[in-house]
């Protein structure tokens, strides 16, 4: 799913990377490889999204109507689908985000426990 730079480090939770992505779009519409490289670039190179995970994730997330896309220009003048934001989608990312910090601050409680 995800490669992280750090050989040490694991996979990270089932569901991050769709979580991402939703937050990557809420900047606005991105094609593929955009999405992946702001991910990469806002986690200070530590995530690095692999097109095997990130196209089949984009995929899922438009079947479940959380995006909408449509085919344009990128940057190099090279034909791109270019991915947007729903409604819903807004709001399955604002979901998951209260679900991460709720997880994320369970998990640290456990790790500062005695």
């Amino acid at each position: 799913m995800f490669r992280e730079e750090q050989p040490e480090t694991g996979d990270l939770i089932q569901g991050t990377l769709e979580m991402l992505v939703l937050k990557a779009l809420l900047r606005g519409p991105l094609h593929g490889y955009a999405v992946a490289e702001w991910i990469h670039e806002t986690s200070q190179q530590l995530l690095k999204v692999e097109e095997g995970a990130l196209y089949p994730a984009l995929h899922r997330l438009e079947l479940r109507g959380f995006l909408e896309s449509r085919w344009g220009l990128s940057e190099n003048n090279r034909r791109a689908k270019y991915y947007e934001l729903t409604a819903e989608g807004t709001k399955r990312l604002n979901a998951e985000s209260q679900r991460w910090t709720r997880l994320s601050a369970a998990v640290a409680f456990v790790l500062q426990a005695s």
